[in-house]
């Protein structure tokens, strides 16, 4: 196991995409572990290790060398900024950043704005050139504007169900997001030749139907 690929895998909805998205390249992983309990996961036939993360955490085991490579959302990448190498845009776990208010939200001088992506929110509207004020929160993020917390707010949108039900609707979509493939520097030359074989696997069924 000592030479095997550390892979930080993200738990929840961006496993199981990427399991799909791992066996039609002809690289056979456990589906069924994306709930499990377990967080180091060998995968003997790949000589591959799963170290399952919450998706925030695995920008940060990648640059440190806890994991050689990595999955994890665009959204976290430009939040964390982390020393890595973004290898392969997956085309997985679709999504958009976007601002969000309430029907009848109108212009403030310096709007509060709750998001749990302050350095992107922050980042955004700067280079929009607006002032804004930014609230870091950690979940339950629609509750800002209904209770009067935040005039709008930032937060990825899938469906766009959950902001629907609580009266908020989508007022700006700032970029699309999807999953990368995120590599440790050292690793990537010590590893090059399997890194790299990984990322052709991959890239032969990425945005084929039935994947993206």
């Amino acid at each position: 196991m000592k030479d095997w690929l550390k892979v930080a895998m993200p738990k929840g909805r961006i496993y199981k995409q990427a399991t799909k998205l791992f066996k039609e390249a002809g690289l056979p992983t456990p589906e069924d572990y994306g709930d499990s309990r377990k967080l180091i996961i060998p995968v003997p036939e790949l000589e591959m290790e799963f170290i399952m993360a919450k998706p925030v955490d695995v920008p940060t085991y990648v640059e440190y060398g806890a994991a050689d490579i990595g999955l994890v959302g665009k959204d976290v990448l430009m939040e964390e900024d982390r020393d890595v190498y973004e290898l392969l845009d997956l085309g997985i776990a679709k999504c958009r950043m976007s601002i969000i208010g309430t029907k009848d939200w109108e212009p403030v001088f310096n709007p509060k704005v709750a998001t749990k992506y302050p350095n992107v929110a922050s980042q955004y509207f700067r280079q929009q050139g607006q002032q804004v004020e930014v609230i870091k929160l950690n979940g339950s993020i629609e509750l800002a504007p209904l209770i009067g917390l935040a005039d709008r707010i930032v937060d990825m949108v899938e469906t766009g169900q959950t902001i629907r039900e609580n009266g908020l609707e989508e007022l700006e979509e700032m970029f699309s997001i999807t999953s990368r493939l995120i590599a440790n520097r050292v690793s990537y030359r010590l590893k090059n030749e399997r890194i790299q074989r990984l990322c052709d696997q991959l890239q032969s069924v990425i945005g084929q139907e039935g994947t993206k």
